[in-house]
């Protein structure tokens, strides 16, 4: 008996149990013993793991320690070896916590070379990740079985838990350039067989085409402007062009306005009807026939809306994914930044939430490797200054603009003169219903300016050089009857009772929480 005891004891001693969630937290402590020997016979070896291990990614508390010492010894390029690994120890007052010079002598006497340092590092990183992710999963169960606990509230501090700690565990190594070369020269390849130079997806605009090459892949771009520019509009223009033109499927949450009010701005979009008229639903003959005609290039569009308020940044991810991977999204726009938040997290400041907000934003498409398009507001600066170029936007007046305007790979302003009743500009171009897209930012690329037609009554950007949709003609025929214009041989300015334009549009099955496919 008393033999069994004393090997119970050796055992504690090497392989200390923690029971604090009722089983032993995954460990590997030889290969912590192993990885602390090797960095004590190669003086290179600290540099292959530095970016891997931290102190607290040891499980045993005395290898955390010995690991600190070296860990500082290094920094300060300093020998890392037994003795100067025990003198450390020795200063720091922990020499006798570890063991004593004997345990540090033992953990180098236990491996021959630094061959296979960076493989036992990984391994340990791994367990020091599971550890934390036990430890994440106790302390939400704990607050979940608490009726005190909001739930809403709860989910939020998860998302934000999981998602700092997903970043601080997040390591991409690098690479070396011959096969991002080859990935350039394939890029460059096929804009030269695309006629017009894209490379990117097409915005719908020719000019700003011709200096974005489309929206590309990994690029976070900002859309910001003053209340009343149109900024709303033109991303939306933007969507119906991609989604319902082009036919490219994309995603577009709206935390400002509902599903409803935004597919009503699609409507008056396509099928130049005055954004009022939808609303009371007053339509003459001829705008019923053109919301029967030209409805039809909205339904079946790949555009996924989704109207969650208050949208946190972890939400977003989770939604994003799951849109590129079950519907192959190629681009996302958000309206707007400012009203989106990263709770579960705590800042110092709004500054440093909407950081974290736009590094997230960034992260996201460089993981999913599509444009995402935010849309920002300005502050009030651009109100005090007089002039035609005192109105003009810059990207000082983003708001929170040090966090936005560093991670964003392109800075649009809309800004529309007119508004301030600036009718030309300094070459006498006549401003009268347009607007001007300042590119003021362009990682990539060239900066400039792109003229728009701007047409508010249809909450429409289009080409100045396309000519207006030409009004359909009552006379013209048409297959099947034209709903709204003539009814019983009469003309008719309200559709009957039963017209419902989206009859065939596949709604989601109750308690679905998913994007609504348009």
């Amino acid at each position: 008996m008393a033999e069994q005891d004393s090997n119970n004891r050796r055992r504690s001693r090497k392989q200390p149990v923690d029971n604090t969630y009722g089983h032993l937290q995954p460990q590997a402590l030889e290969v912590e013993k192993a990885v602390l020997g090797a960095l004590m016979i190669d003086k290179d070896a600290y540099a292959i793991v530095c970016e891997t291990l931290y102190p607290e990614s040891f499980y045993e508390p005395r290898n955390k320690m010995v690991y600190a010492a070296i860990r500082d010894l290094a920094v300060e390029e300093k020998p890392v070896d037994v003795l100067t690994v025990t003198e450390r120890l020795a200063k720091n007052g922990t020499l006798e916590e570890v063991g004593g010079p004997g345990y540090v002598a033992e953990l180098s006497s236990r491996v021959a070379s630094s061959a296979n340092i960076e493989y036992h590092a990984n391994i340990i990183a791994q367990k020091f990740l599971a550890r934390q992710l036990i430890s994440f999963a106790s302390v939400i169960e704990t607050k979940a079985l608490d009726e005190t606990t909001d739930i809403d509230d709860l989910m939020q501090e998860a998302e934000g838990s999981l998602f700092e700690l997903s970043q601080r565990n997040m390591k991409k190594d690098y690479t070396q350039i011959n096969p991002v070369i080859s990935q350039a020269i394939k890029t460059i390849q096929a804009a030269a067989a695309n006629k017009d130079g894209l490379t990117g997806v097409s915005t719908g605009y020719h000019k700003l085409d011709d200096i974005t090459s489309g929206w590309q892949a990994s690029d976070l771009v900002i859309i910001a402007g003053r209340p009343a520019m149109g900024k709303t509009s033109f991303a939306l223009s933007m969507a119906k062009n991609i989604a319902a033109d082009l036919r490219v499927p994309m995603a577009f949450f709206s935390l400002e306005m509902s599903n409803v009010q935004l597919v009503n701005r699609l409507i008056s979009n396509a099928c130049e009807i005055e954004g009022s008229k939808i609303l009371n639903g007053q339509l003459t003959p001829d705008e019923w026939e053109r919301l029967d005609k030209r409805v039809n290039n909205l339904l079946d569009a790949p555009l996924y809306v989704d109207d969650t308020p208050g949208l946190s940044v972890f939400e977003l991810n989770t939604k994003a994914r799951r849109l590129v991977r079950e519907h192959g999204v190629k681009i996302i726009m958000i309206d707007y930044l400012q009203l989106m938040n990263a709770n579960g997290m705590r800042f110092s400041s709004r500054q440093e939430e909407v950081s974290t907000i736009s590094r997230s934003l960034k992260g996201l498409a460089k993981d999913l490797n599509i444009p995402i398009l935010a849309l920002s507001q300005l502050n009030r600066g651009v109100e005090s200054r007089e002039g035609l170029e005192g109105k003009r936007p810059q990207l000082s007046d983003l708001r929170e603009s040090g966090a936005i305007e560093q991670d964003a790979d392109m800075v649009l302003f809309v800004h529309r003169p007119e508004y301030y009743h600036i009718y030309s500009d300094d070459s006498g171009r006549d401003l009268h219903g347009m607007a001007q897209i300042i590119i003021a930012k362009h990682r990539k690329g060239a900066t400039g300016d792109v003229l728009l037609t701007f047409e508010g009554q249809y909450t429409r950007f289009s080409n100045p050089e396309d000519s207006r949709l030409a009004p359909i003609s009552t006379s013209q025929t048409m297959e099947g009857e034209i709903v709204g214009s003539k009814i019983d041989g009469k003309q008719n300015h309200q559709p009957p009772t039963d017209y419902d334009p989206f009859a065939n549009i596949q709604m989601p099955p109750p308690g679905n929480d998913g994007p609504l496919p348009f």
